[in-house]
């Protein structure tokens, strides 16, 4: 096995049908000795911060045409959904203060420094060399498979849509009117993908009798603002799942009713599946 499969699954469906890829980049649950060995957290801490489970909620889009890539490296050993350049100088040592975000200020650039609930993953910084070494080996492969997915999406089917799916804990929506929604859509607020296909993935969601809110709290982050490009007719929705509806947040297991809710968004996968790329988004996009 070399380097870049353990990092990552990329599973191909029977026959791809239309350039519609989902993503998991933040469901990945193989921890390895040495991190949790370095950890001041224990394993459960540790995987407050995972997408648990959300690999097998989208495994089906398989059977309806689309491609699937999850992967396999924690979140909180490097999050993939981080520039490599997010670098926080509270959790790399040796690191000057540079690009400072919001997200970097909160513990959470490529290297985390906190999981959920701000609980710190380390008792002192780690070593520039170690932040160098798990971009390298974990980031990086990553990213170039999802970038030559999406390439070959163009070069086959004229464009991509890629579904970019993430889970967010029940807290995260507590400051919301309800009724709160069951599920967050991100489009950078209409940069990362064409209208039709913003309103696409809506639909099929509230299809199934979910509700659905745009772009707060969560409007995307590095992946759509990376790949999302719907003047080149590539399409990055971020869609967002309130754990709550399917997990026990407390003990990251399956709720009893999973199954339940499998099924209710395997429908969901399938019409999202359906969506295609056309290139008269580039054309809306660009007016």
């Amino acid at each position: 096995m070399n380097r870049e499969e353990t990092v990552f699954d990329l599973i191909r469906p029977g026959k791809w049908q239309g350039g519609v890829i989902f993503a998991s980049p933040h469901s990945g649950c193989a921890y390895p000795d040495w991190f949790l060995a370095e950890s001041r957290l224990d394993a459960l801490q540790l995987r407050s911060s995972e997408d648990a489970f959300v690999d097998r909620l989208i495994r089906p889009a398989l059977d309806h045409g689309a491609a699937v890539l999850t992967a396999k490296v924690p979140r909180c050993v490097v999050d993939l959904n981080r520039g490599p350049e997010e670098i926080d100088p509270l959790v790399v040592g040796g690191t000057l203060p540079g690009m400072m975000n919001p997200r970097i200020m909160a513990g959470l650039g490529v290297i985390p420094r906190v999981v959920s609930q701000g609980r710190p993953i380390h008792d002192r910084p780690i070593p520039r060399e170690e932040a160098e070494r798990r971009i390298a080996r974990f980031w990086h492969p990553y990213h170039r498979a999802l970038a030559a997915l999406i390439d070959e999406a163009v070069g086959r089917f004229g464009g991509a849509i890629l579904i970019d799916m993430h889970s967010m804990p029940r807290d995260a929506l507590a400051h919301l009117p309800r009724p709160r929604p069951d599920m967050v859509l991100g489009d950078r607020n209409g940069v990362s993908a064409a209208p039709r296909i913003s309103a696409g993935v809506a639909a099929a969601v509230a299809a199934e009798g979910f509700r659905v809110r745009r772009n707060s709290p969560f409007s995307g982050a590095y992946i759509t603002a990376t790949y999302g490009r719907p003047r080149n007719n590539v399409h990055v929705v971020q869609l967002e799942l309130d754990r709550s509806l399917y997990m026990d947040e407390s003990r990251v297991e399956p709720r009893a009713d999973f199954d339940l809710f499998q099924a209710r968004f395997t429908r969901v996968v399938e019409r999202l599946a359906r969506l295609r790329p056309d290139a008269g988004d580039a054309a809306i996009a660009a007016e």
